[in-house]
């Protein structure tokens, strides 16, 4: 009877213990395609995320000295589905109060609609720039840290006409992201004088795409516009492009900007490509974050990685200035300190943050992919970058004025 008695205190002990733990500590869900069309683009961007969280910790944590954990979620960025239920996992079972991502647009408005949302759980996405994001219903509860590709493909038919490039044919994946980003660059090109002559949809995951090639081809168009992703649909295309001859010049958007591409295609047939993505302005807190990066091991350049180590760091402090482990206001929290007035917080400065916050003073984080002064849609403004392949590597050419 004695060693049933203390076989169950122990037991009793083991939980509250356990509860203890768990008291001790709040939940930043991450949310990414960890496979799929994007998933050699993933990890820096994932790491980014834990650069800020291990900040945060360093610092003590969060509402006194409560840790924060990140657990992650799966999208495989094409699957709605899949999703919808990495999604329902961070929130109704991790119970999350916030959530960094998703990555892939599609994924972002289907994770939003089906868990977030309903579960009145804020997120913000580092990477997911369609311009449907603007007008999702969403009660002020997803935002972004990345331009809407509203202004990027503003700015690739900028680049274009700057490069004498006067008539383009373009593909796009049949998604958010591939139809948001084509409209935008179709519209803004037609007005600076160029024309799109042929702008054709295509499914993701195909082995061949010589048929669609052929008809983009058969426009007459010597420049292909490839809107799609580095581990998919358009790598398969580039690559059956450059072995077919369809096109003697390559434009790219950001969902191809990986090293990945490079290995598949090679340096060498890549020399010349024009790529634009989503880049930082020069500003203290850009140079901040790239010793922060570079001793956490990853590239400070790496396609979304400051808006992703941004988008942890926000969250963060916006649970501080909410003053509590509940996900009630932290959406409201986070306009408060993103924005002015308030004193300039700057990647590292999470201790100072805290300390301010608990004074009752109020903060504006400048983050090390630029200001973040959330419209009323939860979008940003920012800049976009020129890049192309040299000796081997992504380089940044320069900002697209």
């Amino acid at each position: 009877m004695k060693r049933r008695f203390a076989i169950a205190a122990a037991a009793a002990g083991l939980l509250l213990a356990s509860a203890s733990a768990m008291a001790m500590e709040v939940k930043i869900g991450f949310l990414g395609g960890f496979t799929g069309p994007i998933e050699s683009m993933v990890p820096p961007i994932a790491k980014g995320a834990e650069l800020a969280i291990k900040e945060v910790n360093a610092a003590g944590g969060v509402l006194g000295d409560m840790k924060v954990a990140m657990p992650t979620g799966d999208t495989t960025c094409a699957d709605a589905t899949k999703a919808a239920d990495a999604a329902d996992r961070l929130v109704n079972s991790e119970k999350v109060l916030a959530i960094v991502g998703a990555l892939c647009s599609g994924a972002t408005i289907s994770a939003a609609n089906n868990a977030a949302i309903p579960g009145g759980v804020t997120m913000i996405s580092p990477a997911s720039t369609s311009p449907a994001l603007t007008t999702l219903k969403d009660n002020d509860l997803v935002f972004r840290t990345v331009p809407s590709d509203a202004f990027q493909g503003q700015q690739m038919a900028k680049l274009l006409i700057s490069k004498g490039i006067r008539e383009v044919a373009v593909t796009y994946v049949n998604n958010d992201y591939g139809k948001g980003f084509a409209q935008a660059l179709s519209d803004a090109f037609a007005k600076l004088g160029g024309k799109v002559l042929a702008s054709e949809a295509h499914e993701d995951g195909k082995a061949d795409y010589r048929a669609e090639l052929g008809s983009l081809e058969s426009t007459g168009a010597d420049t292909l516009v490839i809107l799609a992703y580095a581990n998919g649909s358009g790598q398969t295309i580039l690559r059956q492009a450059l072995e077919g001859g369809n096109f003697t010049r390559f434009v790219l958007g950001d969902g191809m900007a990986s090293d990945e591409l490079i290995k598949a295609v090679g340096a060498d047939a890549l020399k010349g490509v024009i790529a634009t993505k989503p880049g930082a302005p020069k500003a203290a807190g850009a140079d901040i974050f790239a010793k922060i990066a570079k001793d956490g091991g990853i590239d400070p350049k790496a396609i979304f990685a400051a808006q992703a180590y941004d988008a942890a760091m926000l969250l963060a402090l916006a649970i501080e200035k909410n003053g509590k482990p509940g996900r009630e206001g932290i959406n409201r929290a986070l306009r408060e300190v993103a924005s002015a007035p308030g004193e300039v917080i700057l990647p590292g400065e999470f201790a100072k943050a805290k300390k301010l916050i608990a004074a009752g003073k109020d903060i504006n984080y400048e983050g090390a992919s630029g200001s973040h002064e959330f419209d009323a849609n939860g979008d940003v403004p920012g800049v976009i970058v020129e890049m192309t392949v040299k000796d081997g590597k992504w380089v940044e050419v320069g900002v697209i004025r």
